[in-house]
Formats: structure tokens, C-alpha cells, sequence
């Protein structure tokens, strides 16, 4: 398998200590890129993956000439690197989320400056209009559902308007450049505890934390109605790839369409666990819009292709990782989380 944006290329993925970059700085190896410079502003120790074939930097891609440093030589830019978490530090950090606009802002222009061959950005569904996710019996969000513009404030504004950003460098300047509107991505390798996690990993912890300490009580955010999609991992890398190798003139979406209730959710990781616990709703909680899933007509008019493992199978890979990583932890282990 080879990837023309990547195989032979000098790459550079920013976020790469993150979730998302981790995996994609491995699945790039794996594509034979010619480099890959991997910059992330946590501490290494931090990071979830770290190859010492790679260029591991250590940089805050909020300046402008840390930017520069980033894409110096690169043919292909993957821009993951954001300030972000679960729903709870969303709703908490507005104006720390938005001002991930300014590594937006300044690796467009950077990655302009070195006259790269592609840009990736990875976009969100936060970007949809409020009005259209206020049931949980949600009509799945189409790309045009993103106009009139009602994003998710803070986060889901930075979003839209780094979207728009790499519509008109292209128009004005020429790049190359891919939007995807990533939905609920989950798996291994991620945050799992510490407040910027996400449902899925919240969930596994909460139930593993449950059976190890035989304390059978659970607490929800929300009334666990609301329903979500959420898309593994293996899945993201894969669209990502196919992306940047097909002409995509606009945002698509990139997410499962396998629509669940945050009950269901948690059925599924006590199913894993082989355990039932006691429930209980914390409804003052962040817990985001009622209903959000996924429409994907349009990647796969573009693709052929669109993210399909089970929900179930993703989970229970998950749920086998952060029981690992809960383990070495309570064994005094210092781990990433």
C-alpha cells in the first residue's frame, strides 16, 4: 500500500503527541514516508506514541515561528494540533479552545510559505447548527447543515472559521488543502482520565474503576438519552489517507453512522466487563447537544468508502487498553493518561 501524499514524502503531523497524531504518525511510518517531523507542545513523556525513527519536537504552534520550524522542508501537513477535550472542557475552556485559531492561522501560513503539496485539517462536528441537534431522534448532519451558522460555541466557532480559513488559501493562494469534520473519534492510545476525555474512555474507566473497587455505582452526565456516533480509530486513519489522495473540494464528514444513546454506550462497555452497575444522572453536567450522528453520503460519493466497524468490536479493543493502563497505574507505573 502506498500513499502519494505520504510514501517517500517528508511529512510533519501536528498534534502528533495526541491521540489522533499518534496514530497517524505510525500509520505513516508504515506508508514509508521519506521523514516525519512529529510536534506536539506536551512534554514528551506525555505523548502517547513516540518512535525514535522520528523528528520528535516539542513545540508551542501557537507562534507563528514555531510554525515555520514545523513545515521548514515538509511536502504534506497534517494540522490535528488543538486545544481541546471531552465535553466537560469544552463547555468549561471557550476561549482556550478558540485560540487554537491562532495554530490554525499560523500553520496555513507557514505550510503557504514552504510551498507544501498538501494540507489536512482536521475539522469537527461541532460545527453544525445548534438548531439541528436539539432532539435525541436526530436527523443525521448532512455538510450543508453547517449554514446558517449556530456552531458549538468556543470550540465549534474556532472550527468553522480555520474551515473557511483553508477554502480561501486555496482560492487565493494555490494549496492543496483537505477539511475533514471528524465525529466522536475513540480507541486506544488516547485520554482516557484527567478531564479532557471523551465519552467513550470515560465510560471504560468508570466501569473499570467500579469492578476493581467493587463500588457497583456509576455517574452519567446528562440524562443518558442523548444519542451520539462515535468512530474507532483504525477507521479516521484510513479516511484521513484516503482524503488527501482523492480531490475533495470541500468539508466532509468523517465519522460512523452508527447512532447510540449514552445509555447504550454504557451498556455495551458493562456488557465487556461482564458487570451491571447502579446508575446515576448528574443532569446539571455539561453534556453537550441532545442528538448528533453522522451522515455520510457524501464521503461516499467521493470515497466509495465510509467508517464501519461495529461500535461494540471498537469498545471492547478500547476497553482492554485502558484496563491495561488503569492497572499499571494502580501498580504505581507513571502512564499516560
Amino acid at each position: 500500500m502506498s500513499n502519494s501524499h505520504v510514501t517517500g514524502k517528508h511529512v510533519v503531523i501536528a498534534g502528533g503527541g495526541g491521540f489522533i497524531g499518534g496514530h497517524l504518525v505510525a500509520e505513516c511510518r508504515k506508508l514509508g514516508a521519506a521523514s516525519i517531523r512529529s510536534v506536539d507542545v506536551k512534554p514528551l513523556e506525555e505523548w502517547y506514541q513516540v518512535f525514535d525513527d522520528v523528528d520528535n519536537q516539542v513545540l508551542d504552534l501557537q507562534y507563528f515561528e514555531n510554525c515555520g520550524k514545523a513545515c521548514d522542508g515538509m511536502d504534506t501537513v497534517f494540522q490535528l494540533a488543538a486545544d481541546m477535550g471531552g465535553m466537560g472542557f469544552i463547555e468549561n475552556n471557550k476561549a482556550l479552545c478558540m485560540l487554537s485559531v491562532l495554530t490554525n492561522t499560523h500553520m496555513l501560513m507557514a505550510a503557504r510559505d514552504a510551498k507544501v503539496g498538501m494540507f489536512f485539517y482536521s475539522s469537527s462536528a461541532c460545527v453544525y447548527n445548534a438548531d439541528k441537534q436539539v432532539d435525541e431522534n436526530v436527523v443525521a448532519l448532512k455538510e450543508s447543515d453547517a449554514y446558517p451558522a449556530m456552531p458549538e460555541d468556543g470550540y465549534g466557532w474556532e472550527k468553522l472559521f480555520s474551515e473557511r480559513m483553508c477554502r480561501h488559501f486555496t482560492e487565493d493562494f494555490g494549496m492543496d488543502t483537505r477539511v475533514a469534520r471528524f465525529h466522536n473519534v475513540y480507541g486506544p492510545d488516547g485520554t482516557w482520565d484527567g478531564g479532557r476525555e471523551k465519552a467513550p474512555a470515560a465510560m471504560c474507566r468508570k466501569v473499570i474503576h467500579a469492578k476493581e473497587t467493587s463500588d457497583h455505582s456509576m455517574e452519567i452526565w446528562g440524562d443518558g438519552k442523548q444519542t451520539r456516533s462515535f468512530m474507532y480509530i483504525d477507521d479516521c486513519i484510513k479516511g484521513i489517507l484516503m482524503m488527501i489522495e482523492n480531490d475533495i473540494p470541500e468539508p466532509i464528514n468523517l465519522g460512523s453512522n452508527e447512532l447510540v444513546t449514552i445509555n447504550e454506550l454504557v451498556d455495551i462497555v458493562e456488557t465487556i466487563a461482564e458487570i451491571q452497575l447502579d446508575r446515576t444522572y448528574k443532569l446539571d453536567a455539561p453534556k453537550g447537544v441532545n442528538g448528533r450522528n453522522s451522515d455520510n453520503d457524501l464521503i461516499e460519493q467521493y470515497l466509495g468508502w465510509s467508517p464501519s466497524t461495529a461500535l461494540k468490536d471498537g469498545m471492547a479493543k478500547t476497553y482492554a487498553w485502558i484496563h491495561e493502563q488503569y492497572k499499571r497505574r494502580e501498580s504505581g507505573e507513571n502512564v499516560a493518561q
